[in-house]
């Protein structure tokens, strides 16, 4: 075929399947799930039966263009944040981000070695996988409306924080899982230079960037938001090169740049907005095409990771977070929601592909099982979350936002 051709049916297919994946709102809409879900199992339906959809996936393009949606995600995290609402919820954010990530990690990887035979360090690699959470796909199932209080800061800086924090983890086992010498104390190392690294350009990118959207220099304004995109991935750029988190970075960043309301401008915002939920939907659709269903039949993938959603859901997770949790002050039926809501989303996604193409040993069976994960996760807990919330008297008001 031609390769005009041969461009024109790739084009075909990923315009096909963005389609989909649009149309899929609607559906989970009538379902009451979140949409992410119908992304998910669509594109692997696909991929599983369409051979031409198969071959234009690979690996490296699912760690590429992942990294580059969840830089979008947690720049925008952070500007929906800001400063103010970020200092309310400090203390349970950093705890429940950093030490709940910890916390997590080690009893999924506990878990996975005494119930299901796995090597220490691969099961350390799939504890970290699985840690992080997704506050995009909670939101996306209440019914359009806002959580009241803290706890909505909460769960949005969680999530904010232990992305990172997870996948500086993940790479120190991965690291540990490859290298005859590696060592649990190069994995804490790596994690904390990463952090260090991070935290500090985020800072100094945001009050840059920040200053450099002030300028008065003349500027169209539909060129704004491209200036502050063009700055987050720079900024993302600096800090992965001076091996640091360049996700940490990016999410600090948008908390700085929150507090400069006048030089963001609305056009920013919006713009950041339609980026991230473009990059939640990139995200669950590259999980969907670039797993083959057989795997997940093959070494009872399915068995272990249908027991792992449903141990983290209502033993892990509640055990590790809601003794940190204890001693801030929160309502007792705020403190069960958060400890529910932790849903599995576009960082484990990354995570597992981050393993496969590390060489982790035994990697494709983990991504087989964190692909079962996340659709539990988000078909099980998500769509019963809104349920949760009200038998809960968890206050929630509409969300006027477009």
């Amino acid at each position: 075929m031609h390769d005009v051709q041969s461009f024109g049916v790739a084009v075909l297919i990923w315009g096909l399947v963005g389609m989909a994946a649009l149309l899929g709102h609607r559906v989970a809409r009538l379902l009451r799930i979140p949409a992410p879900a119908i992304f998910l199992l669509v594109a692997a339906v696909l991929a599983s039966e369409i051979k031409a959809v198969r071959d234009a996936v690979g690996l490296t393009l699912v760690v590429d263009l992942v990294t580059v949606a969840l830089v979008v995600i947690l720049f925008d995290g952070g500007l929906n944040l800001g400063r103010r609402r970020f200092r309310e919820a400090a203390v349970p954010i950093v705890v429940l981000g950093v030490f709940g990530t910890f916390a997590t990690t080690a009893l999924i990887g506990v878990a996975s070695h005494f119930i299901f035979g796995f090597d220490w360090k691969l099961a350390f690699v799939l504890g970290a996988a699985l840690a992080p959470t997704d506050p995009a796909v909670v939101f996306s199932v209440l019914a359009n409306k806002k959580l009241v209080g803290r706890t909505s800061a909460i769960l949005e800086g969680e999530s904010g924080f232990n992305d990172p924090a997870g996948i500086a983890l993940l790479l120190g086992f991965v690291h540990l899982a490859t290298h005859a010498h590696g060592s649990v104390a190069s994995v804490f190392a790596i994690f904390a230079l990463e952090m260090v690294i991070g935290g500090v350009i985020g800072v100094i990118g945001g009050l840059a960037l920040a200053r450099l959207l002030a300028s008065r220099a003349p500027l169209l304004a539909s060129q704004q938001p491209l200036r502050a995109l063009a700055g987050v991935l720079v900024i993302y750029g600096a800090a992965t090169v001076a091996h640091g988190s360049g996700f940490l970075a990016v999410l600090i960043a948008g908390i700085v740049m929150a507090g400069q309301q006048e030089q963001r401008g609305e056009s920013i915002e919006r713009f950041h907005s339609t980026l991230a939920n473009l990059g939640e939907i990139v995200a669950f659709v590259l999980l969907g095409l670039s797993i083959r269903i057989h795997t997940v039949g093959e070494h009872w993938a399915w068995l272990i990771g249908i027991v792992l959603a449903l141990l983290i859901a209502f033993v892990l997770r509640p055990v590790a977070t809601l003794p940190l949790l204890a001693p801030i002050r929160l309502q007792r039926n705020e403190r069960i929601f958060i400890a529910w809501a932790g849903l599995k989303g576009a960082v484990p996604i990354l995570l597992g592909a981050l393993a496969v193409v590390g060489g982790v040993p035994d990697s494709a069976r983990v991504y087989a099982i964190v692909f079962v994960v996340v659709t539990i996760s988000v078909v099980g807990q998500g769509g019963s979350l809104a349920f949760v919330a009200r038998k809960l008297g968890i206050e929630m008001q509409p969300d006027d936002e477009p």
